[in-house]
């Protein structure tokens, strides 16, 4: 089972490009990429999926257990040539001090070859000391080569090798010169997510022939595949027997809503539930369906649009009113208020929500948040023997937006232990038989949330 994990000395290193590259470099060869993303992130899995050509996993210590972790790689990586994780932020940092939660801990966890990332603007013989540094600091990470990012030119890449040679003993894999056209476009909140670019595959293109030029990809494989297979290889990885559906489940995906961890889309299959996709951009109704479920996205970048398209409004309206079980996710929450205002343009919304939304120019909301339940929940305790619901629940925010104008007796399903929810002490606003919320919710046993919402919607539609 190769695979190989990039990391990098810190963020904004050009990590998530070469990662997109080397997938789509790879792919190229014929080989089946399985990606992987450490930590809580939407956007860089759908680039790194749409660039391997199968859907990205996350990989994320603070919602997964070590046992849930090691299975999720394993499992997906046992149909695949290769795999690639990219780490988030550098390779030693995390929460906690001790380096628990790092990519370092990961590469180990998995006994996965490291590759660093270095961008060198600026730098020449002082690359050689970080190095080292690195090398140095947990010899137990297997830190087998760098990638030279962003480097000004072929006199500035000679310093750069002819110092790593002279003062340390790691392999350079190659050079990445500095590129505007190699640069995954930003905005406001990051990079823009694959599903909404326009150009995401000429981009993911001249990214997989810059590094096939400029790095060394047949090492790169040979280093992967000295990788050593954990204990878990052994299982068995047959599918479990899923049950015909027996609920429809409609769900926006489209530009404005695309945030969904793939995993969790296969346990809505497992548990019973068709998802029956819908456009909240052009679909002049809501397909025939049981429940609604609306994930994260920039639902502000699409203003206008999803104003214009008045009757899919109205039916969403309609639906929630009548009774329909739905749960929405911070841009699902967003786009089911009663307006949305950003940057001087304000846009009428579902209007489900009795509540306004100011997109501000600083987070709200940013980073893991700790939840949980406060008994006004509809939603059926936990199945088949996971998790109590009345535990701590482990999630993720990360908004720009705040719930304003909140009127009439407000229930709430969730108490926030830690991070800032909707009001700072609540999440989840229960609305009839919606639950909507900006915490974003992670299928596993501490928190088996789909499970539970299906169980909803079958309940609600008997």
């Amino acid at each position: 089972m190769a695979h190989f994990l990039i990391a990098a000395a810190h963020k904004s290193s050009g990590k998530t490009s070469v990662s997109v590259g080397l997938a789509a470099a790879l792919a190229k060869r014929g080989l089946a990429v399985q990606p992987f993303k450490k930590g809580p992130d939407y956007i860089d899995p759908l680039w790194l999926g749409q660039a391997a050509g199968r859907a990205c996993y996350n990989l994320d210590f603070f919602t997964m257990s070590d046992t849930e972790i090691r299975s999720t790689f394993d499992r997906r990586s046992s149909a695949a040539d290769i795999s690639l994780i990219e780490g988030n932020k550098g390779l030693f940092d995390g929460l906690d001090v001790e380096g628990a939660d790092s990519n370092a801990a990961l590469a180990k966890m998995l006994s996965a070859p490291v590759v660093l990332v270095i961008d060198t603007t600026g730098t020449t013989r002082g690359i050689a000391p970080l190095i080292n540094g690195y090398l140095s600091f947990d010899r137990d990470v297997d830190v087998r080569g760098v990638i030279l990012n962003k480097v000004g030119g072929a006199r500035h890449e000679g310093k750069l090798r002819a110092a790593l040679e002279r003062y340390t003993d790691v392999e350079v894999l190659g050079a990445i010169g500095r590129d505007p056209a190699l640069e995954i476009p930003e905005r406001h909140l990051g990079l823009i997510p694959a599903n909404e670019a326009e150009g995401a595959d000429a981009t993911i293109a001249r990214l997989a022939d810059a590094i096939s030029a400029g790095v060394d990809v047949d090492r790169l494989i040979e280093i992967a595949n000295t990788g050593k297979k954990s204990a878990a290889d052994t299982r068995s990885n047959a599918e479990p027997t899923k049950p015909g559906p027996d609920v429809r489940i409609a769900i926006a995906r489209d530009a404005a809503f695309g945030f969904y961890y793939p995993d969790d889309l296969e346990v809505f299959v497992e548990a019973g539930a068709e998802l029956i996709p819908f456009d909240t951009l052009s679909d002049p109704e809501l397909p025939e369906a049981d429940g609604l479920f609306i994930g994260g996205g920039f639902p502000e970048v699409h203003l206008a649009a999803l104003s214009a398209n008045q009757s899919l409004l109205a039916d969403i309206r309609q639906a929630l009113a009548a009774g329909m079980p739905a749960y929405a996710e911070c841009g699902g929450l967003m786009y089911l208020s009663g307006s949305i205002e950003w940057r001087g343009e304000k846009h009428d919304m579902v209007g489900a929500v009795p509540g306004d939304i100011i997109v501000d120019d600083r987070p709200q909301g940013r980073g893991y948040v700790v939840i949980e339940e406060t008994g006004k929940s509809s939603w059926p305790p936990a199945p088949h023997g996971l998790q109590s619901s009345n535990a701590d629940i482990p999630a993720h925010e990360f908004h720009y937006a705040r719930l304003e104008n909140l009127s009439g007796d407000l229930e709430y399903a969730y108490r926030v232990l830690r991070g800032n929810g909707i009001d700072g002490q609540h999440d989840g606003l229960l609305v009839g038989n919606l639950l909507a919320g900006f915490a974003h919710h992670r299928h596993t046993e501490a928190n088996p949330w789909v499970e539970r919402f299906v169980a909803f919607v079958r309940e609600k539609s008997a």
